[in-house]
């Protein structure tokens, strides 16, 4: 079996690989990164195929698909802040690059596509929990950009039958995801701050909730997705349905390093939604036997994981 995995040199990507390289099923895995914002080191040691060549690049972007039976599509311009600033390069990235992937797998044939939505599609629906039959109210540039993505998606499958699947990731964290730029997402931005004296700064006033979900768990179902070429007509979250705070974050951080931690409080950003969690019924059924990895244990690996980046 081989599994394309654009945008394989980013922190959910590269992850996915390590666990791709496991199964006994795959023989080949190849990663289509543009490196813009992931990093070949992210696959050290990890026995993939690497192409450097964008999603908006058509014809290298068939070679990849070509013979393939599973694109896992990761290649995306984060980042809801990055997409108010820069609005054109996300919608080129993450709708047009997700139409690409699409097309590059319809011409190589029989071939499943996997792609990653966002929770951020819900934005302004207020919601909770919140499940795939809510209608979508995107409040950015980026969750727009999601959103078309995983219609092109579905679109897809029901014109030409192809096995598709969107899943909508829920503030996905773990080893990996990198800190120390302008739209580091929270936990790694927590946890570099946190490990180097830094206040820990929270946009709002701390009490926006989130469904952290693990780095491990979001691959172990996108594995089990490819092994048993899962494919579902509607969109799907990918989260277990927890709520946590982001003082709530903290304070576990401050358990987990045991010291107090300085924090630093500051606007609200454009774009942000409130609250975040997860309806899993959907989830469930299709992976009856996914077990997630809890806050604590995936923070604590987290932290681990940070620290042997200064050894």
């Amino acid at each position: 079996m081989k599994v394309v995995v654009t945008g394989g040199a980013g922190f959910i990507g590269a992850n996915l690989c390590r666990a791709l390289v496991q199964a006994e099923e795959v023989t080949e895995v190849l990663v289509l990164d543009d490196v813009s914002t992931g990093f070949w080191s992210n696959l050290d040691g990890v026995p993939v195929d690497r192409v450097e060549a964008s999603i908006l690049d058509v014809a290298a972007l068939q070679d990849c698909v070509n013979g393939a039976d599973s694109v896992v599509h990761l290649a995306a311009r984060p980042s809801v802040p990055r997409s108010i600033a820069q609005p054109v390069p996300s919608h080129e990235a993450n709708a047009t690059g997700t139409m690409n992937v699409l097309e590059a797998a319809r011409h190589a044939g029989n071939c499943q596509v996997i792609v990653s939505s966002s929770s951020s599609v819900y934005g302004a629906n207020p919601i909770l929990p919140k499940h795939e039959d809510l209608a979508a109210r995107p409040m950015s540039p980026y969750a727009a950009s999601k959103l078309a993505a995983e219609s092109y998606t579905l679109a897809w499958q029901h014109s030409y039958e192809m096995p598709t699947l969107a899943f909508r990731f829920f503030n996905v964290f773990g080893p990996l995801q990198a800190a120390g730029h302008a739209y580091a997402a929270v936990v790694p931005a927590f946890v570099a701050a946190a490990l180097a004296g830094e206040p820990l700064v929270v946009h709002g006033d701390g009490t926006q909730s989130r469904d952290f979900t693990f780095v491990d768990t979001v691959c172990s179902v996108l594995t089990d997705a490819v092994l048993r070429r899962v494919s579902s007509p509607e969109p799907t979250n990918l989260a277990f349905g927890t709520r946590t705070t982001l003082l709530e974050v903290i304070t576990l951080l401050e358990e987990l390093l045991e010291r107090p931690l300085a924090v630093q409080f500051t606007e609200t950003r454009a774009g942000d939604v409130p609250h975040s969690q997860a309806a899993n019924d959907r989830l469930r059924a299709l992976f009856p036997d996914v077990q997630p990895v809890d806050l604590r244990t995936g923070l604590t690996a987290t932290i681990a994981w940070f620290n042997s980046l200064a050894e």
